[in-house]
């Protein structure tokens, strides 16, 4: 069985191979140490600009959302907060006017497509309320879980450092200078806090505030008993990093028995979505005579609500706290 292969789509494949490794070179040539960069943390990243650390520390907290002496912006603790262990570097003012666009557009948007000006006002409001802490929310449960990743290396330096005859501060500085980001950078700020006079107790009570991972407590309360009445604290660090690695394979192995049933929700959730899409691209006009109902839309919502607390109910049986 032969096949008739037209010569210029040989070459145009000849063509195409030849443009996609000519970029690559490019990359590789000219981006290759900017990729490299982005390992390096935040803090680090600034000390390559400036020889001021102090500078560079208050430059961090207030990337935070905090004063220049450390505390909190807003009246609001709990949204000051949840912005500050968010891990967003922002500024409290870019926060506010990114927020304030989103929901300006969001307004547009809604009255060009419905002409509502109550939907606007209700997709305006979600949009500059709901949504920014929902989306602050699930950024922080992020950077703690790649907090509480990093954090058993973080020990396991710390006690090798304090093993070899090192000081805790300087300890906490090579944590600063050998992990990347969340735990470099927040490493580095409480070194700096050190540098610049806070006693390290407050500095390891300030690290906890800013991340609020459940493993810290433990951390800092073993580095201030240390400081205060002695001990080996090298052993405890050491102990205490076996414990968090041994909590991290039992939280994975009940996540890989509760696939299951995350894999059935997701399923059940999306299938309603995806059959009404489905049904709109099918036959447009299938719900065109239902549509504007009130009673209609009140079902929808009712619907929404018990599907939303049945993803709840199933969220809390899978998702189970070690």
């Amino acid at each position: 069985m032969s096949f008739d292969i037209d010569p210029i789509y040989v070459v145009y494949l000849f063509v195409a191979l030849a443009a996609g490794l000519f970029v690559e070179a490019v990359y590789l040539l000219f981006f290759t140490s900017g990729s490299y960069r982005k390992n390096i943390n935040r803090r680090l990243q600034l000390l390559e600009g400036q020889t001021d650390r102090e500078g560079m520390l208050v430059q961090l907290r207030r990337e935070r959302g905090l004063t220049t002496t450390g505390d909190f912006r807003l009246p609001l603790i709990a949204l000051n907060r949840l912005i500050l262990q968010s891990g967003l570097t922002l500024g409290l003012p870019k926060l506010i006017i990114y927020i304030a666009v989103g929901a300006l557009f969001s307004f547009s948007g809604m009255m060009f497509f419905s002409g509502d000006i109550v939907h606007a006002f209700g997709a305006a409001l979600f949009c500059c309320t709901l949504l920014p802490l929902l989306i602050l929310r699930v950024m922080r449960s992020r950077r703690q879980k790649a907090f509480g990743a990093q954090f058993p290396d973080a020990l396991d330096i710390i006690v090798r450092s304090l093993r070899a005859g090192h000081p805790v501060p300087i300890a906490i500085t090579m944590v600063a200078r050998q992990t990347t980001d969340p735990i470099g950078s927040e490493f580095g700020i409480v070194a700096d806090e050190i540098t610049y006079g806070a006693d390290l107790e407050t500095a390891m009570r300030n690290l906890y505030f800013r991340i609020g991972s459940e493993d810290l407590p433990l951390f800092v309360t073993a580095v201030a008993i240390q400081t205060s009445t002695g001990g080996n604290l090298g052993e405890i660090l050491d102990n205490l990093s076996g414990v968090i690695r041994q909590r991290f394979k039992m939280r994975r192995k009940i996540r890989a028995l509760a696939a299951e049933g995350r894999a059935s929700a997701m399923i059940l959730s999306s299938l309603p979505v995806v059959m009404f899409i489905i049904v709109q691209v099918v036959a447009p006009e299938f719900y065109a005579s239902v549509w504007q109902e009130d009673l209609t839309k009140m079902i929808l919502g009712a619907a929404i609500s018990w599907m939303g607390i049945g993803n709840f109910i199933m969220y809390r049986m899978v998702n189970l706290k070690i």
